[in-house]
């Protein structure tokens, strides 16, 4: 499931290079280096607590929007769900593709009307 997730991200990296921005990105990191071995892609991994000298420190309850600008494809997996209002005002603010793996049975907690549900392969998970 996750090569399949990782994969439907790889197929919206239009640009060339494509700068991809992983939010909350926890000690789970195996889609950012399936990523992170495409030569186009420009890819960077944030959180609150880093766990390695890889994440860039950022709260995304007040983000460092420089860290964001210019990003064509923002993603977060299983994001708790009192930060995913912060993502979706995060992704009014980026004009980028935003795609949240939320948990198998969880509901997403946005109140915007745009988000998708997208089924790709074996993965499920939602589109800005």
């Amino acid at each position: 499931m996750w090569d399949d997730f990782a994969e439907f991200i790889l197929t919206q990296a239009t640009e060339n290079p494509t700068r991809i921005v992983e939010i909350a990105v926890g000690k789970f990191d195996g889609v950012y280096q399936y990523l992170k071995r495409n030569e186009n892609i420009e890819i960077i991994k944030t959180d609150i607590l880093p766990n390695d000298d890889e994440v860039i420190k950022d709260d995304i309850t007040n983000p460092n929007l420089e860290l964001y600008e210019n990003a064509d494809i923002i993603y977060s997996i299983r994001p708790p769900s009192e930060l995913q209002p912060h993502i979706e005002r995060l992704s009014r603010k980026v004009d980028g593709t935003f795609i949240i793996k939320p948990l198998c049975n969880e509901d997403l907690n946005i109140s915007s009307h745009k988000v998708k549900l997208k089924n790709y392969k074996k993965a499920s998970f939602y589109i800005l």
